[in-house]
Formats: structure tokens, C-alpha cells, sequence
């Protein structure tokens, strides 16, 4: 931390003599080369004042104006210890407020970014996903561990933050956290989010990310192909957790669902469709975007293999679905014993849906765009991709 140089003088404002013939007393303080200055008032002639030792000499009249420069002397150091103990920069204006009683309670950006991910704790299952908050959470702890690497603080007030602290939280992440370059987009938007916050609440003056810009890089979704979907499919597995796990990935397969809306997926989700058969009709958690999507025979046959499940009737849902996470990690076993040598996750699923399964079998973007519930067809590009055999199917239409 930059050490603080904080001095006090007192002096006589000679260009104000008074009628009286005396001088009026100001204080100057002067913190890192900054300063500010106010009367004491109180007046002294001149001839009672004691430059070198700043302080008035004579009878009585004159001990009563140095006790209340002893005073003053007091109170600003106070105030100093005041505005460290809170966490806030000792800053010649900071110093002065706190002096004159204006000081104002700071919000500091761990505080404040907590009481986001405390209001956003709040919102699960309704209007925010569990792994939205989760990432959130991660975000914090990154920046937290940053401020103690770099600073040797544990928090500091969001009116700090500048752009050199923008650029050295990026090289933490890159360089101390390993992180790659989207994975380090995406931690400082989740930071930026929270900057947006105070600035719009006047916690800080100005929005240092102005002329600051990131970009993420195109990267290769993992997808199964069809001979890979039905290695899965096929494989017998005598693991009741790792089935399980097996049949909820390929039911995300099969329909698209993301992680959060398959494992909050009840019967009444399920209505039947302009076509008379079964179809699921509800919104993504994440977005609130309505999306339909048609139950093939695959997924109908999963449905009602866990009809009577202890786990699904108990919870009121479709199917037992264990936490990201343990999804996650079961899925490398699946992927082990079926010999798939991929990254299997929940979401390569819903990335196999719109490429494999519905792309590949001559459904138009658009119509996948519906099914995953985008917004905007750019959002499906990033989740559905050309294969070769696609373009051999396309290609053999020439003739």
C-alpha cells in the first residue's frame, strides 16, 4: 500500500488583519502533496505568535488558543484513524469531510458485490439459474484473492477502481489463475456488472471500463456424433448412478434442455402438440424465453423409465437429476466406459441437439434457434456446427 504523508500546520493569515490589529489563524493540511485549509477562528497579534513552533505565547487569552490547536491537531488525527479503520483512502479531500463531519459510509466492491450475489441467491428458480449465481460467486472470490495478492487488502471502496486496476485484475487471471482468454472475458464482465452497479448508484464518478474492450475467442464446442450418441445409447451399464446419469445426458440429447431446466422438468411441463403428441412447453430459467420442443421416442421411453423414481415423485420432477457438478464428473466415467474420448458435460449435450440430432438430420436453423429457446439466431450458431456430413448430404442433392 502507498504510505500516507499527513502534516498539520497552523499559521497567520497576514493579507486578512482585522480591525483589531490581530491576524486570523489557519490550519493547512497537507496529505501526499494534496491540501486543504481552513480558519480556526481564533486571532492573535502578531506580535504573540510563535512561527517556529506554530503556537500563540502570552497570558491567559493565548493558552486558550493553543488548547484548541491541540485540539484541532486531535480531531484531524482522529479523523485519519477514522477513514483507515473504515477501509477509506486518507486522501486530502476523504480528510476533510471526515473532519467537518460529512463523512459519508463507502460502499466498498467485495461488500458490494456480495450483497449482488446475496440479492441473486434470493432469485434461484425463478429468475436466475443456480451456476449463474455460482459463477458469481467464483468472480468474487478471484477478486478477493487478487485485492489481498496486490494490495494486501481484503476489500477497498469502488471509487479505487481505474483502469490500471481493470488491467492488472486481467493479468491475475491470466497469469497467477491460469485462466484462458474467455475465461477471463467472462470473469471481468462478471466484474464490470458489479463497477455498473456503483456507477449508476454514484458510488464512483466515472465508468473506467469506457474504451476498455475484450473479446471472446471462436472455440470448438464438443458434440457427440451419431456413431458416438449410439456407443452411448447402446452401451449396457449395470452402475445405477452412472445409468442414470447416462440416461438424463441423453435425454438432453434428445431435446435440448440446458442442465437447470432438465433438472427442474415436471409433468406439467409436458402438454400435448398441434401434432397430438406429447411435447415440452415451458421457459428457460436463464432467459425466461418460451421454447417447444417435440418429445421424439428416445426421450419418451427415459420419461417413463423413471415413472415410479422414489427421487422424482418425491421432488415433483421428470427425472433424477444429481448437481452439475457430480453430472460433470459421472459423465467422465460414462464416457470412459463407453469409450468416448471427449469431454463429456451437460452442456456438450445440448450442443449434440442442435448439431447432430437436429441440424444434421435437415432441420433448419431457425427451427433449432425456437427449440433452444435463443433470442436471436447468432445464439444458435454458436451451439449448432456444419459437419462434413452435412455438407455431403447437402452436396449429394446436386446429383
Amino acid at each position: 500500500m502507498k504510505r500516507t504523508t499527513f502534516t498539520v500546520l497552523f499559521y497567520l493569515k497576514r493579507a486578512k488583519l482585522l480591525r483589531t490589529g490581530e491576524t486570523p489563524i489557519y490550519c493547512r493540511v497537507t496529505v501526499n502533496g494534496s491540501r486543504f485549509e481552513f480558519s480556526i477562528k481564533r486571532s492573535v497579534n502578531p506580535d504573540n505568535w510563535n512561527s517556529a513552533k506554530a503556537c500563540a505565547t502570552g497570558g491567559a487569552k493565548y493558552r486558550e488558543i493553543n488548547n484548541r490547536l491541540d485540539q484541532i491537531k486531535y480531531k484531524l488525527y482522529e479523523s485519519q484513524k477514522l477513514l483507515e479503520d473504515r477501509g477509506r483512502s486518507v486522501t486530502a479531500e476523504n480528510l476533510q469531510k471526515a473532519y467537518n463531519g460529512k463523512f459519508e459510509e463507502e460502499k466498498n466492491l467485495i461488500e458490494l458485490y456480495q450483497d449482488h450475489n446475496d440479492s441473486m441467491q434470493k432469485l434461484i428458480g425463478n429468475s436466475v439459474a443456480e451456476d449463474t449465481h455460482a459463477r458469481h460467486e467464483t468472480s468474487k472470490n478471484h477478486l478477493k484473492s487478487f485485492l489481498i495478492s496486490k494490495y494486501g487488502r481484503k476489500d477497498i471502496p469502488v471509487c479505487e477502481i481505474n483502469q490500471k486496476f481493470i488491467k492488472d485484475y486481467e493479468v491475475y487471471l491470466r497469469s497467477d489463475r491460469g485462466c484462458n482468454n474467455n475465461t477471463t472475458v467472462k470473469y471481468i464482465k462478471n466484474f464490470k456488472k458489479i463497477v455498473k452497479i456503483a456507477f449508476a448508484n454514484g458510488w464512483i464518478k466515472s465508468d473506467p471500463f469506457i474504451g476498455i474492450k475484450y473479446r471472446l475467442e471462436e472455440t470448438d464446442m464438443v458434440f457427440l456424433t451419431q456413431m458416438e450418441l449410439e456407443m452411448i445409447e447402446k452401451k449396457e451399464i449395470d452402475i445405477d448412478r452412472i445409468g442414470q446419469v447416462r440416461d438424463v445426458f441423453l435425454f438432453c440429447c434428445y431435446t435440448g434442455l440446458a442442465f437447470v431446466d432438465v433438472k427442474n422438468l415436471k409433468p406439467e411441463d409436458i402438454s400435448v402438440g398441434v401434432d397430438g403428441k406429447k411435447w415440452i412447453v415451458k421457459r428457460r430459467q436463464k432467459s425466461q424465453q418460451k421454447f417447444s420442443i417435440p418429445l421424439i421416442e428416445k426421450a419418451l421411453h427415459i420419461i417413463i423409465r423413471y415413472k415410479n423414481n422414489p427421487y422424482c415423485n418425491k421432488k415433483g420432477v421428470l427425472l433424477p437429476v444429481l448437481s452439475n457438478q457430480k453430472m460433470n464428473a459421472y459423465l467422465k466415467e460414462v464416457a470412459d466406459i463407453c469409450k468416448v474420448k471427449k469431454n463429456l458435460t451437460t452442456h456438450a449435450a445440448r450442443h449434440t441437439f442442435a448439431t447432430t440430432v437436429t441440424l444434421a438430420n435437415g432441420i433448419s436453423m431457425e427451427v433449432v434457434s425456437k427449440m433452444l429457446g435463443h433470442s436471436s439466431i447468432e445464439m444458435t450458431k454458436h451451439y449448432a456446427r456444419i459437419t462434413e456430413q452435412l455438407i455431403s448430404n447437402e452436396m449429394a442433392k446436386l446429383g
